[in-house]
C-alpha cells in the first residue's frame, strides 16, 4: 500500500466523498452509539489508544461527541453512530495489498475504503496502533472529518509500523 507517497490536500478528498453521499440519504445519528471495541490489543497498543482517547475532539464534522456503549478507551462516536472510531484494531487485510492506495491528512496516513452501503471506512497506517473511522454516507462529504481526528492521532499515536 502506498500510504507514504500521496499527500492529501483536503479538498482533493471531496469528490470521492461526495460520490458516496450522492448514492442515497441517511438518517442523522441519535444520542448514543453502540460501538463494539476491538479484541483486546497488546498493552502498548492499548496505551496509545488510551492516550488518543484523551486527545479526541469534542466535535467532528460539526457533530458532538456521543457516549459510546460499552464505554471503552478503544472507541468513540460523534453524532450518534454517524462517525465511529475504534482504536487498536488488528492490521486490516486490505492494508497488505500493495495495490491499495492511501492518502495523508495532517501527517497521518489513511487507507480509504468505500463500503457497500455508501459509507466510508478510513484506517490509519504507519502508526503504532491501527485506528479505524467509519463515516456514514450522510456525512461522507465532509472532508473535515479526518482533519481533527488526524491531529489527535498524530499527537497520541507515534509513527511506526504496528506488529499487531
Amino acid at each position: 500500500m502506498s500510504l507514504h507517497r500521496r499527500p492529501l490536500r483536503v479538498p482533493a478528498l471531496l469528490p470521492a466523498l461526495a460520490a458516496a453521499a450522492a448514492l442515497a440519504g441517511c438518517s442523522p445519528g441519535g444520542g448514543e452509539a453502540r460501538v463494539d471495541p476491538p479484541p483486546a490489543p497488546p498493552s502498548d497498543v492499548a496505551g496509545y489508544c488510551a492516550a488518543l482517547h484523551k486527545e479526541l475532539p469534542a466535535t467532528v464534522a460539526g457533530l458532538a461527541r456521543t457516549p459510546a456503549e460499552p464505554e471503552s478507551d478503544l472507541t468513540a462516536a460523534w453524532g450518534g453512530s454517524a462517525i465511529v472510531l475504534r482504536c487498536g484494531i488488528p492490521k486490516p487485510a486490505k492494508m497488505r495489498d500493495p495495490k491499495q492506495e492511501g492518502v495523508h491528512v495532517n501527517g497521518v496516513a489513511w487507507l480509504l475504503e468505500k463500503l457497500d452501503d455508501g459509507s466510508f471506512r478510513f484506517t490509519t497506517g504507519l502508526r503504532l496502533a491501527y485506528t479505524e473511522v467509519r463515516v456514514d454516507k450522510e456525512h461522507a462529504t465532509d472532508a473535515g472529518t479526518l482533519v481533527g481526528l488526524s491531529t489527535a492521532i498524530a499527537k497520541a499515536v507515534p509513527e511506526g509500523i504496528s506488529s499487531y
